[in-house]
């Protein structure tokens, strides 16, 4: 029975090792018709720069000063988050989370973010 059970929980803790939070969030598209809604870019100034989202901001989340750069935002605000991949955006949205943000959405990587939110990539 023990062995049975292993069998069935392991491949779920493959799955939860696996990065789940750099999954974009299928609401960031229903949310981004909202005109008040905040598109944070969380890559380097220079990813920024080579291209992002048209209407994005730019908040490095490898900076030491992204909490405090994020703190200074309205937490009642509305955010979706975005980076190269989406693991950026899921770790700075569970930061975000920590400071009392409550409005959150990762639109993944910023291929998946422009097909998701139908916004065009300029730089």
């Amino acid at each position: 029975m023990r062995r049975i059970f292993l069998l069935l929980i392991a491949p779920l803790g493959l799955v939860a090792c696996s990065g789940g939070a750099s999954e974009a969030d299928p609401a960031a598209a229903d949310s981004a018709a909202d005109s008040n809604r905040v598109l944070i870019d969380v890559r380097t100034p220079a990813e920024f720069a080579a291209g992002h989202l048209e209407g994005a901001i730019n908040i490095d989340f490898q900076s030491p000063t992204f909490a405090t750069e994020v703190s200074a935002l309205d937490p009642t605000g509305s955010y979706t988050l975005y980076c190269r991949s989406g693991n950026r955006s899921g770790q700075a949205l569970a930061v975000m989370k920590d400071l009392g943000f409550t409005d959150l959405s990762n639109a993944g990587g910023l291929e998946d973010a422009s097909q998701l939110l139908g916004l065009d990539i300029v730089s």
